[in-house]
This record gives C-alpha cells, sequence and structure tokens, in this order.
C-alpha cells in the first residue's frame, strides 16, 4: 500500500488557531509556538493544498475563499479526533455503550425522566443519545436502538408500541385572553404554529370538527416541537401538540388549552430496533426498560 503524506494534526491545529485569531502571533503564543513556527507550518499547507489560505489586506490577515473552506473541514477533523480521544480517555473497560436516537422533545419530555431508574438498574451499559428529527435506517447510522413516531411498520426493524398520542391546541393565557375565542373556527385567525414534519396537522384538527379553512396551513413552521412550545408560551401563536409534552406547563399556567377539542392522532410512538439485534443483552435490558416504563404509564400522560 503506498504510503499516503497528509497534513499533521499539528499543521492543521497551526491553521485553524491562525485563522481563528486572524494571527499568526496570537495563534502562536495560544499553541506555545513561536510566530515564525506557525508561518511556516501554514506555508508548509498551502504547499501542500496547492492554494493561498491566507492574504494580507491593508496590513490584516483575512482567508482566501479556499481558506475559508478548508478551515470548515479541519474543524470538523479536529473535532472527531477531539471527540475519539475523549471515548477511549473514559473507556473504563467495562460495559457496553448502546446508541440510542430518540426525537428531541419526546426525549427531554419522556424518555429523560425514564432513565435514572435504567442507570441504577444496569451500571454496566452506558448509553449515548442523540436526536434525530424524522424516521433512518439504524444500521447505515450504526443506531442499536430509536423511537419513532408513525404507523409502527419499518422494514427490518423490531416494533414496540410505546402509547398513543392525543393533540391539543395551546397558547399563553395572556395571548388566549387577547383573542377572545368563542368557537374552534375561531383559532384560525390566530397565528398559528406548525411542525414542519406535520404540515396538516392543523387542518385535520379543524376537519375533525367539521371546520373547513383556508388558514389550516399558514403559520411558522418549526422542526421540533421544544421550539414550537417554547414559542407558544412567549405569546408568539397557537401550538398543536402531544398532550404529555405540555402537561407540566398546563398543570402551571404557562399555557393555556385554546379549545377543549382534542385530536386522537392515528401514529403513535414506537420502540425499534434491528432485528439481529434483539438477542443482545444491552438491547434487551434497555428494551424491558422502557415498555414497563410505557405500561405502567410513566411521563405518557
Amino acid at each position: 500500500m503506498t504510503a499516503r503524506h497528509l497534513p499533521s494534526t499539528i499543521t492543521m491545529q497551526c491553521f485553524e488557531a491562525a485563522a481563528r485569531h486572524m494571527s499568526f502571533t496570537r495563534g502562536a503564543e495560544e499553541l506555545s509556538l513561536t510566530q515564525s513556527a506557525i508561518s511556516k507550518q501554514v506555508a508548509q499547507l498551502e504547499d501542500y493544498l496547492q492554494h493561498k489560505l491566507f492574504r494580507r489586506v491593508r496590513r490584516t490577515l483575512v482567508l482566501t475563499p479556499e481558506g475559508s473552506l478548508y478551515l470548515t473541514e479541519v474543524r470538523k477533523i479536529l473535532a472527531q479526533i477531539e471527540m475519539s480521544a475523549n471515548a477511549i480517555m473514559t473507556y473504563s473497560g467495562h460495559g457496553e455503550v448502546l446508541r440510542v436516537a430518540t426525537l428531541p422533545t419526546f426525549g427531554s419530555h419522556w424518555l429523560s425522566a425514564q432513565l435514572p431508574a435504567f442507570f441504577t438498574a444496569h451500571p454496566g451499559i452506558r448509553l449515548s443519545i442523540t436526536d434525530r428529527v424524522q424516521a433512518f435506517d439504524l444500521e447505515e447510522q450504526d443506531i442499536d436502538v430509536a423511537f419513532f413516531h408513525g404507523h409502527g411498520r419499518w422494514p427490518s426493524l423490531e416494533c414496540h408500541k410505546l402509547f398513543d398520542e392525543e393533540v391539543v391546541a395551546v397558547g399563553a393565557p395572556a395571548y388566549l385572553a387577547r383573542w377572545r375565542l368563542e368557537r374552534a373556527s375561531d383559532l384560525a385567525d390566530c397565528h398559528l404554529l406548525h411542525l414542519s414534519t406535520r404540515p396538516d396537522a392543523w387542518h385535520r384538527w379543524f376537519d375533525d370538527q367539521g371546520i373547513t379553512t383556508a388558514r389550516s396551513y399558514h403559520g411558522t413552521r418549526f422542526e421540533t416541537f421544544q421550539m414550537l412550545i417554547r414559542t407558544a408560551m412567549a405569546e408568539g401563536g397557537l401550538a398543536l401538540v402531544p398532550r404529555f409534552m405540555v402537561d407540566a406547563e398546563l398543570a402551571t399556567g404557562r399555557l393555556g388549552l385554546a379549545w377543549p377539542h382534542a385530536l386522537r392522532s392515528p401514529d403513535a410512538y414506537y420502540l425499534v430496533y434491528p432485528e439481529p439485534l434483539g438477542e443482545l443483552a444491552k438491547v434487551r435490558h434497555f428494551v424491558s426498560h422502557v415498555l414497563t416504563c410505557a405500561e405502567t404509564g410513566l411521563g405518557s400522560g
């Protein structure tokens, strides 16, 4: 195999520090090197890449377009190196890592409350939890277990239903007082807040009550329920959200029901994992714990 002559880590660190400070001198001070050492490293990097990374404009250091593009990539590389090093340094030689993906707001409002008991019961299993907004290929992204919202049928995945979903319209009490809503159809005149992955949610809420309005798709779209809920609390409009995600806010009066009607969603929340992983002890323990929590109604509202 032919040896690859790639830029060294120190070379990339020198470039990143100089670019962040826009100064070879300050970059050198941060890395405890001399200014000439930084300059030499950057010059070698430019020679290797065959592109100038910096230029001087009126005695000020600025990135070239190529330098700006390369800086983005270098920061990704250095961040990955740091993450890999930290993973090894914190590895105890015991237990296993279970990689879990969750819907962001579902994770913060339901899953997080179930984790402490799992930590206590299974101290040898370390969790690595990431957020995903939509369904994805678990094996392709190296995820062991995930939480999906949908119909419950995904190819090659074992699916366990956790609970159904009841969707309600909510807003800040002050916002609701200003609008004086007397009929469900009045909500269409408000500023409606939407989840980008559920663009027809308000349309279905109105339609479930026999209401036709041309405004059900109007309003602001958000990627996560968390942002949508926070905006509603700040009097930014009305949000249509799963009730269990706002139970605490409704109980404390930070949010109020804009209208009593609750829409029963055709979809539900599921715990899923690739079928071949079902025999792994770390997966079995986690699945068992989550299903028990869901069955006993912990946090599901």
